[in-house]
């Protein structure tokens, strides 16, 4: 029996600042953000996570995220290919994926994108700002 297959659809693309997942499985996202903010440039963001899920295909792919520059050429950081595997149309993928000490060389307006087999399915702008004064220590 040929098996088919099915392109899956992205059912969701979260940035946070960490993940953490119980033992039922269930993903705790922490820090939601679409912004970063920063005093001075170039800056380092420490730990930037991305929760990535794939739904209603069926098949073998290969993910691959990057943030690219406000040229939207240039890539800041690129991701490593991550195996999509959905055996069903009824089966899911969740891939959490950790960028280190990223370096945001200046503000601007990023994008994140994501692929699939190197083919574009989303992408969003991710701000970078100068903040006027530097954040509150808690």
């Amino acid at each position: 029996m040929n098996r088919q297959i099915i392109p899956p659809d992205l059912q969701s693309c979260l940035l946070c600042d960490d993940v953490r997942q119980e033992t039922t499985g269930k993903f705790i996202l922490i820090g939601l953000f679409d912004t970063i903010g920063a005093a001075q440039f170039p800056m380092t963001y420490p730990r930037l996570c991305a929760v990535i899920r794939w739904c209603s295909g069926e098949g073998d792919f290969q993910q691959r995220s990057r943030i690219l520059a406000p040229d939207q050429r240039t890539p800041i950081v690129q991701g490593q290919l991550i195996p999509v595997r959905l055996p069903n149309p009824e089966a899911t993928v969740t891939n959490v994926e950790f960028f280190l000490n990223v370096v945001f060389p200046e503000p601007g307006t990023c994008w994140y994108e994501v692929l699939l087999d190197e083919d574009l399915k989303l992408r969003f702008p991710l701000r970078i700002q100068r903040l006027s004064h530097p954040p509150a220590a808690f």
